[in-house]
């Protein structure tokens, strides 16, 4: 039976460098082809609904921006064990600080946690409202992309790499067009 894995990316592509997550995902997603049973996808900002991604998988493969104190586009890794021993917010994640270790935690309760977890943690550097990532973040974000496929590999999930395409972030006509300007109001 094929392992279950999700890859999600966090955070909210309106506030700089906190969507980093979501961009990570737009790169694996132009750029790799992926088993049935792996789903990428683009998480948002959840709040406590994170608890339902956890359920019924095996493995979650999760990217966020930290403030960890770090210099801007580190990335650094956690493991659920990390998460977990340090309680709530082991690293400060905005603006979804407490969720992924409470979530974690209800899960475990119910029996419904994955067994492999891996945060995969890029320090940001601007959180302003209707900024882009900085370049920091952006070029960490290829870094991430690598220790997604290395987690694969671990966890004996296959891909395979599609033909070099560029890659463009859906929002990123947002931030200067007239759309951006009404929903950063």
């Amino acid at each position: 039976m094929s392992k279950k894995i999700t890859i999600g990316g966090i955070g909210s592509v309106l506030l700089g460098d906190d969507g980093v997550g979501p961009y990570v995902v737009g790169m694996l997603e132009a750029g790799y082809r992926f088993e049935e049973n792996v789903t990428v996808a683009d998480l948002g900002t959840p709040g406590l609904d994170l608890v339902a991604h956890l359920s019924g998988i095996d493995a979650l493969i999760l990217i966020d921006s930290v403030k960890n104190g770090a210099a801007p586009g580190t990335v650094t890794l956690y493991r659920k064990e990390e998460i977990l021993r340090h309680g709530p917010a082991p690293v400060r994640m905005d603006p979804h600080a407490p969720v992924l270790s409470e979530s974690l935690l209800i899960a475990d309760l119910a029996g419904e946690s994955p067994k492999d977890i891996l945060l995969i943690g890029i320090t940001g550097e601007q959180y302003e409202v209707g900024t882009e990532l900085s370049d920091a973040a952006r070029n960490a974000a290829a870094d991430a992309v690598i220790q997604i496929l290395v987690e694969l590999g671990r966890l004996g999930i296959s891909y395979s790499q599609l033909r070099e395409q560029p890659f463009s972030a859906w929002w990123k006509p947002l931030a200067d067009g007239p759309l951006a300007q009404n929903c950063l109001r």
